[in-house]
């Protein structure tokens, strides 16, 4: 299918919920012009415990979204949805897509260690993509995914400084570091926000952030294609959610500043096409 080429539309970004504003914060940063929309699918946060069929579902409605919004591009800032949905999806619609842990992985496959360690939800680790596209481009490197059930409620709920809460993240950490991993990958858009935590029990060099790989990743695809605004005014923003905006504004707070209330839109209102 062929890709739309007009430069001054809106890129898209969508994840769970506040997770991907990792993502979508840099990027406003390193290309302000852009105009951006950011959909956090609120109504079926975390993604992390989801079937493969309904990850699929899920992403077709917010791609439909995005498509009558005539964007150029949308940013899966989700690892779950990268890892669960872009493989089916890929080649259904005319924009540029880039998901997460494709676009990183062959980045993070050229980094000069021999053990690599996956904290990631239950749903992108049971997807195995993180191992089988990194080890596309080295297959000598040890892998050691591990699941982190409860690390994107923490996130969202705000709960980082629970006692309760940091002894859980810990022992996740001192079972990942049984393995004695050189990096550790951070697979999920909420997990650097546990970074104060983590941090706490294991150097900060350790923890891969891939967003800060993905972004870089982006901006240089997007100028390859000429897809790059020309624009040097400030680019316009819009948020939107599947449920419970009041909530996302707040939980935001510590990835972005959001001005406005996401405007709230109903998946029953989206036609589901393909």
């Amino acid at each position: 299918m062929s890709i739309l080429t007009t430069t001054n539309n809106p890129i898209g970004f969508f994840d769970s919920g506040v997770g991907g504003l990792t993502v979508y914060s840099k990027f406003r940063k390193l290309l302000p012009n852009e105009n951006c929309l950011y959909f956090g699918d609120t109504a079926h946060l975390p993604y992390g415990n989801k079937t493969k069929d309904e990850l699929i579902s899920y992403a077709r409605f917010i791609m439909n979204f995005f498509g009558n919004q005539n964007v150029k591009a949308v940013v899966i800032a989700c690892n779950t949805s990268s890892s669960a949905a872009y493989e089916t999806i890929k080649d259904d619609y005319n924009f540029k897509i880039y998901p997460i842990i494709q676009c990183c992985a062959q980045i993070i496959s050229k980094l000069p260690i021999k053990r690599l360690g996956i904290f990631a939800t239950p749903a992108t680790i049971k997807s195995g993509v993180y191992e089988s596209e990194i080890k596309k481009y080295n297959s000598e490197i040890k892998i050691y995914p591990q699941s982190c059930h409860n690390w994107v409620n923490i996130v969202e709920s705000k709960g980082q400084n629970n006692p309760e809460n940091i002894k859980i993240v810990e022992q996740d950490l001192l079972n990942m570091l049984n393995n004695t991993p050189e990096k550790i990958i951070l697979g999920c858009t909420h997990y650097p926000y546990l970074l104060p935590i983590l941090t706490k029990f294991a150097d900060k060099n350790m923890f891969i952030d891939p967003a800060e790989y993905f972004v870089d990743y982006i901006v240089k695809d997007l100028n390859k294609n000429k897809l790059l605004n020309k624009s040097s005014n400030i680019g316009n923003e819009e948020i939107f959610v599947s449920a419970n905006p009041e909530q996302f504004k707040i939980a935001s707070e510590m990835f972005y500043q959001i001005d406005k209330l996401p405007k709230l839109i109903n998946q029953d209102s989206i036609a589901l096409t393909k």
